[in-house]
């Protein structure tokens, strides 16, 4: 994952497209710093929670922007947005959510809210970086019958 980073930066560089190239640096920069607070080289798993991180505050900075009528910025972010997703794997659908979900609930027999952490420790792991996690947690929610 980082080569592919990495050789992108340089193809981005080559085109000139200095939007992408930052947000591929800026991307870059946060895998560095996780690597050198924690002493590890990042496999592709840690790279993609990073980059997964990263939509995070993207997202909520958007909303921000938005709710400021800040256009102009919450425009910015959402080109970053789009850099980053080209990066992470393909997303999950809805349906595909759901499944995961109610498999999760079957596996760790749970049967009201309280067993919720059970749910998303199991989905989780397989999820990250392929979905918004605040609507997993609202479909956990919804299918536990909150």
């Amino acid at each position: 994952m980082l080569d592919r980073l990495k050789s992108e930066m340089k193809a981005a560089m080559k085109s000139r497209q200095k939007v992408r190239l930052g947000v591929i640096r800026l991307i870059l920069s946060a895998t560095k710093q996780v690597e050198v607070d924690e002493r590890i080289e990042l496999d592709d798993a840690r790279v993609i929670a990073v980059l997964d991180k990263m939509l995070k505050q993207r997202r909520e900075s958007i909303k921000q922007y938005r709710d400021a009528d800040r256009i102009d910025l919450a425009e910015v972010e959402e080109a970053e947005v789009l850099v980053i997703q080209d990066f992470l794997p393909k997303a999950l659908t809805e349906d595909e959510i759901t499944e995961m979900v109610q498999a999760a609930i079957t596996d760790s027999s749970a049967s009201s809210i309280k067993d919720m952490g059970k749910v998303m420790g199991i989905v989780r792991p397989a999820m990250i970086g392929r979905a918004d996690m605040a609507v997993v947690s609202t479909k956990i929610k919804a299918l536990l019958g909150v």
